[in-house]
C-alpha cells in the first residue's frame, strides 16, 4: 500500500525507506551450496572447542553445506603484525567468502579466550568498499570445564551483533567436555550432541533465509544519508 501519512519533520525523505514485503521475495534464489567459517579458541593439542567445531563442521557438511575451518595457530596478536601478514590475509579472506559462521570458545576465567578474540579482532568491519561480517549469520558455542556456563557464548553474542551479524536464536554450551567426547575425538551421544544438531540446523535454515537478502536486510537510513551528503559534496566541489 502506498505510504499515506506525514513524515516526521527530522526525516530526510529522500533517504527515507518503506520496507518491502516485495523486496524480500527474492525471485532468484542462489543454488549453490552455503558457505560457512568456523572459528575455534584453543591453541592445544586436544583442545575441546576445536573438537565440538569439528562436529559442527560435519553437521553442515551432512546438510550440504560447504565449510572452511580456520586454525588459529601462527596467527599475530592484533597490532602485533600489520594486517598484510599471511594468516590476517587468510582469515580475512575466508570471511569474506563465508555467507555464515560458527564461533566457538572455551570458557577461560569466566570469558571467551584471547585465542577466539584475536581471530575476530583481526576481522575488520569494512574493507575498502566491502563488509566482510555484515548480514552474514552466526551461531555461538562454547565448552567449559567444569559446570555449565553461558559466560562465553553471551560474550560471542554482543561481539557478533558489534560485527553486524545476525546471530541466531539457539547455542551450545557444553559442561565437563572432556566426558562428551571419546578417545577418536567425536562427541558422544547425549543431550548435549542434540543440542549442536538444534543449533547447526538453525544456522543452516537462516543462512538459506537471509545470504539472498542481506545486502537489503542491513541497508540503513543513516547509511544512506550519509552517502546522499558525501556525493552532495562532491558534486559541489566539482562545480566550483
Amino acid at each position: 500500500m502506498p505510504h499515506t501519512r506525514p513524515l516526521p519533520e527530522q526525516l530526510d525523505a529522500a533517504c527515507f525507506q518503506i520496507p518491502s514485503a516485495q523486496t524480500l521475495d527474492r525471485p532468484q534464489r542462489a543454488h549453490h551450496a552455503p558457505r560457512f567459517l568456523l572459528l575455534y579458541g584453543s591453541l592445544r593439542e586436544r583442545s575441546y572447542s576445536k573438537l565440538l567445531t569439528l562436529e559442527a563442521e560435519r553437521l553442515l557438511q551432512a546438510m550440504g553445506g560447504e565449510t572452511r575451518l580456520f586454525d588459529p595457530a601462527g596467527l599475530p596478536q592484533p597490532d602485533g603484525a600489520p594486517d598484510s601478514h599471511p594468516k590476517v590475509q587468510e582469515l580475512r579472506t575466508l570471511a569474506e567468502w563465508s555467507e555464515g559462521m560458527v564461533w566457538c570458545s572455551p570458557e577461560r576465567h569466566g570469558a571467551m579466550t584471547g585465542i577466539l578474540k584475536s581471530q575476530i579482532d583481526w576481522i575488520p568491519l569494512a574493507i575498502g568498499a566491502i563488509r566482510p561480517t555484515q548480514g552474514k549469520t552466526l551461531a555461538v558455542m562454547q565448552v567449559s570445564g567444569g559446570s555449565q556456563s553461558f559466560n562465553a557464548v553471551n560474550q560471542l553474542r554482543i561481539l557478533g551483533r558489534w560485527m553486524r551479524l545476525m546471530t541466531i536464536p539457539n547455542q551450545s554450551s557444553v559442561p565437563k567436555a572432556y566426558e562428551q567426547f571419546d578417545e577418536a575425538g567425536h562427541m558422544r551421544p547425549s543431550a548435549y550432541y542434540d543440542r549442536v544438531v538444534d543449533v547447526m540446523e538453525e544456522l543452516y535454515k537462516f543462512t538459506l533465509l537471509t545470504r539472498d537478502v542481506a545486502p537489503y536486510l542491513v541497508d540503513r537510513y543513516s547509511e544512506r544519508k550519509e552517502a546522499e551528503q558525501a556525493l552532495a559534496a562532491r558534486v559541489q566541489q566539482a562545480g566550483m
